[in-house]
């Protein structure tokens, strides 16, 4: 979750400095755009995991099973490595 919002940060300064002309604008708006999906996204794979985690402790599933779903949900996530 750190590394979410440190993403995000770096993506608003990144956003606010691009706000200075009309082309820089149209920059920041697509870069936000896409800073927003990859946040909802890594998001979606966080609670993925959490999940994963509960189903795992409650032994809903054998480590074999958490393994292989881990490494899926790990593989396409950037943040969850």
């Amino acid at each position: 979750m750190k590394k979410l919002l440190l993403v995000v940060t770096a993506m608003s300064l990144a956003l606010a400095s691009g706000c200075e002309t009309r082309g820089g604008s149209a920059v920041g708006g697509a870069l936000g755009g896409a800073a927003v999906g990859v946040g909802a996204y890594e998001y979606s794979a966080h609670r993925q995991m959490k999940q994963l985690e509960d189903d795992y402790k409650a032994g809903r599933i054998d480590k074999r099973e958490y393994e292989i779903r881990k490494n899926q949900i790990e593989k396409g996530s950037i943040l969850q490595r």
